[in-house]
């Protein structure tokens, strides 16, 4: 070894800066092939702004990201996973989500094939869990998990309405703020949360009771049937409802489409909530029929690529965990402004996500929060200077 090298190396280590044994710093990094099985269908606004800002994240990061769509079929998922680790040119990672509990085979079989992996959005559960444990222990190669506070997020769209329900006075003759509650499903774990959110805030409010919680499979228009069935049930009930609280963004619009057929007014006489941060959703809150929009978790999606870029430049998250917590946020009428024309126009490539990158010496330290998002924003092309 060269005494150049050497003070290279011992220098780079005393200031936490990981050198690989080339001696190439972070900045020559090698490029990267990773592979995104997506879960959700072509079209589908959330995950499609997942798999876009993976991209976008990419190009900043010289990280090529090819996409895989499952179209909503847990086995279709299965196929294409099994395929990518059984590939004679493997991928330096493999990005998998858990939905439907149906990442499992494809975790073992990388394992098998010495494919690295990091779960996305959901991680294990249940027997899933207990059997295999955490990351990096009977599979060595799930190097981690990276998730949103989905409970926080579904306790604070409740909150909103429960809030303005009772600021407007809209109980119900039995004095009780009544309102429906409209899930994705009752398996995957991100479903799971928002609906655990859900109920904790309303445990906590006496004077609130969900008068269904019924699911609608993630969809706009199986979102409309049930509140219109729900609206039914109400009034035949002489129950006045309050408010609307839906897991995602399709399902609140499906549910606005069925409260404005009933004769009722969204801001005026019922608060809708939804989740996603959709540029529909929020249309509906500059027009103020929809209170809120939570999320912000599509940037997960270039989130996971800062974490294995910072991984594969030897500046390993799981110095503080391999399981990493984003938290989502709510869009209001008050900060729509600010981040409205990015998830709008989705010109994710204004995102500077090598401002992301976690630090010398502070490997699995981000700050992911929307400030930082906002602060990270060149303006958009066009705007004046």
């Amino acid at each position: 070894m060269t005494v150049v090298l050497r003070i290279v190396l011992a220098v780079g280590i005393a200031c936490g800066v990981f050198v690989p044994p080339g001696g190439a710093v972070a900045a020559d990094a090698r490029h990267l092939d990773i592979v995104f099985v997506n879960p959700g269908k072509t079209g589908e606004v959330y995950w499609d702004m997942v798999s876009q800002t993976m991209q976008a994240a990419g190009r900043k990061l010289d990280a090529h990201v090819e996409v895989l769509t499952s179209e909503r079929n847990y086995r279709t998922m299965q196929e294409l996973g099994l395929g990518v680790v059984a590939r004679a040119d493997k991928p330096d990672f493999l990005i998998l989500s858990n939905e439907e509990s149906a990442a499992v085979p494809i975790l073992e079989a990388a394992e098998a094939a010495g494919v690295r992996t990091l779960l996305l959005s959901n991680t294990l559960i249940g027997d899933d869990a207990a059997r295999l444990g955490p990351p990096r222990q009977k599979l060595k190669t799930w190097l981690g998990d990276i998730t949103t506070d989905l409970q926080t997020a579904g306790a604070r769209m409740a909150n909103a309405l429960i809030g303005a329900a009772r600021a407007e006075k809209w109980q119900s003759p039995d004095g009780k703020i009544h309102i429906l509650g409209i899930g994705g499903d009752e398996i995957t774990p991100a479903s799971i949360a928002r609906n655990a959110g859900l109920k904790l805030a309303v445990d906590a409010a006496p004077d609130v009771v969900v008068d269904r919680m019924l699911f609608a499979n993630w969809t706009q228009s199986e979102a409309e049937q049930v509140t219109t069935n729900y609206l039914s049930w109400a009034a035949r009930k002489e129950i006045r409802p309050a408010g609307i609280w839906a897991g995602n963004d399709p399902m609140a619009l499906g549910a606005l489409r069925a409260v404005v057929a009933a004769g009722l007014t969204p801001g005026r006489n019922i608060q809708l909530v939804g989740l996603n941060w959709s540029e529909d959703a929020l249309r509906e809150i500059k027009a103020g029929r929809l209170l809120l929009t939570d999320g912000g978790h599509f940037l997960l999606g270039g989130w996971s690529i800062v974490l294995l870029r910072d991984y594969a430049d030897g500046c390993d998250f799981a110095a503080v965990s391999p399981r990493v917590e984003a938290k989502t946020a709510a869009i209001t009428r008050g900060n729509l402004a600010a981040v409205g024309d990015l998830i709008k126009t989705r010109a994710f490539d204004r995102i500077d996500f090598a401002r992301f990158r976690a630090r010398a010496g502070r490997c699995g330290q981000y700050d992911f929060s929307i400030d930082a998002l906002i602060s990270s924003l060149t303006p958009p092309e066009g705007a004046a200077d």
